[in-house]
């Protein structure tokens, strides 16, 4: 990394000394605080340590949210501030809890800045509870019109990107109580345009290693590899969980974005048992649970996407970003962890039967293996886990 002496002729590096190109791919923890130490991630007030995840940085909304009349796409004649003040119809304080309506659009400021070498661009998306919550996030960047094109899912912050950062926000399935400082949103930076990793790339990596696991996690299952990783869902469970999927309640109270553990599961979600096929009615919200337990190693981030966009009226999935370390034990043994997958069905009734295939998982090269991995030794609250609700939620005999 950076300028190293080598030990080649002068004649091929004058003077003996050449720059070494740094790595391609996924920049981990140690690299994104390099970026803060250098003011390419730039911000009035101190960024926590625990903003930084393995592969992502948490970025933290504003002290206003400016509710609009309709999302919009930013240009490149019009700033994202004159975009608000066309559209506004109101501004939310959120220096104090503040209640967003389900359904309201909503263009938040983001605490945090860029100021990326040219190099270097970004990829955001919901983080795990957001998606969890049914909550719409889109990140929005000035002049973000036009986006390079790559294996990347989620949206773009384009490379050597120099300014502010918005968060569009609409909680599609519950009110919200949401204040300044909360992290609804994480970006990742890429360096480069790494290509996902192929088949035959993930089919070495499970020879060598494993990807897929059986419920118990002590042997390898074998990974069906189309595309990447081909995950399914589980309607069946196991004697030791009675509810294989949640349908959220139409109406609910406001979940308290704050609070963890606070609101009991039962006032919003109506628990699905053990079944072979669920039909997903239009315009509800559903949480389940992928039959595979994957894993995520040190070297390797990875992405979920929909298996057949033909499908259509159907999405699956829509926060989906594995940091390296999923699905590995406390200890860093290989255990597999469950995928929880968002699901909503749009305009139609769509049938899901056990087993089905929903979406794949797509594996991205990291520049380097992170200095901290995804686990409970950074607080990540998703390790191991089965089917598991937002961690707003207490789940009592009455919601299983």
């Amino acid at each position: 990394m950076g300028t190293t002496k080598s030990s080649a002729s002068p004649e091929l590096f004058p003077g003996g000394v050449r720059t070494e190109p740094r790595k391609t791919g996924i920049l981990p923890s140690q690299e994104i605080h390099e970026l803060i130490r250098n003011r390419k991630i730039i911000s009035p007030a101190p960024i926590d340590d625990s903003q930084v995840q393995p592969a992502s940085i948490d970025l933290r909304l504003g002290t206003v949210a400016y509710r609009v009349q309709a999302s919009f796409l930013p240009s490149r004649t019009a700033p994202v501030k004159t975009k608000i003040e066309d559209l506004k119809l109101a501004e939310v304080d959120l220096t104090r809890p503040a209640l967003l309506e389900r359904g309201a659009v909503f263009v938040i400021p983001v605490v945090e800045s860029l100021a990326l070498p040219y190099d270097i661009g970004g990829a955001a998306n919901p983080k795990s509870t957001t998606g969890r919550l049914d909550i719409f996030t889109r990140l929005v960047t000035e002049g973000g019109m036009e986006f390079e094109q790559h294996d990347y899912q989620f949206e773009q912050v384009p490379k050597g990107y120099k300014g502010g950062l918005y968060v569009e926000v609409v909680s599609r399935t519950f009110p919200i109580l949401l204040s300044a400082g909360a992290k609804l949103t994480q970006l990742r930076f890429v360096r480069g345009n790494p290509p996902a990793a192929t088949d035959n790339a993930l089919e070495r990596f499970e020879q060598q290693e494993g990807l897929v696991y059986f419920e118990n996690g002590d042997a390898p299952a074998k990974a069906v590899l189309s595309g990447g990783l081909r995950m399914s869902i589980d309607l069946q469970g196991n004697s030791g969980s009675s509810a294989v999927a949640y349908k959220a309640k139409r109406h609910c109270p406001a979940v308290d974005l704050s609070k963890a553990g606070a609101h009991d599961a039962a006032l919003f979600w109506d628990a699905i048992t053990s079944t072979k096929r669920l039909v997903l009615d239009p315009g509800d919200f559903y949480i389940l649970a992928s039959r595979e337990r994957i894993s995520v190693p040190s070297n390797w981030a990875a992405e979920m996407t929909q298996f057949d966009p033909s499908i259509g009226e159907f999405s699956v999935h829509y926060a989906g970003f594995f940091d390296p370390g999923f699905g590995y034990g406390t200890a860093g043994e290989i255990k597999g962890t469950k995928a929880v997958l968002e699901v909503r069905a749009h305009e139609v009734p769509i049938l899901l039967e056990d087993a089905q295939v929903v979406g794949r998982l797509l594996y991205h090269k990291m520049a380097a293996i992170p200095e901290k991995l995804y686990g409970q030794a950074i607080g990540s609250s998703y390790q191991q886990q089965g089917l598991a609700l937002s961690k707003q939620f207490r789940v009592t005999s009455a919601s299983r």
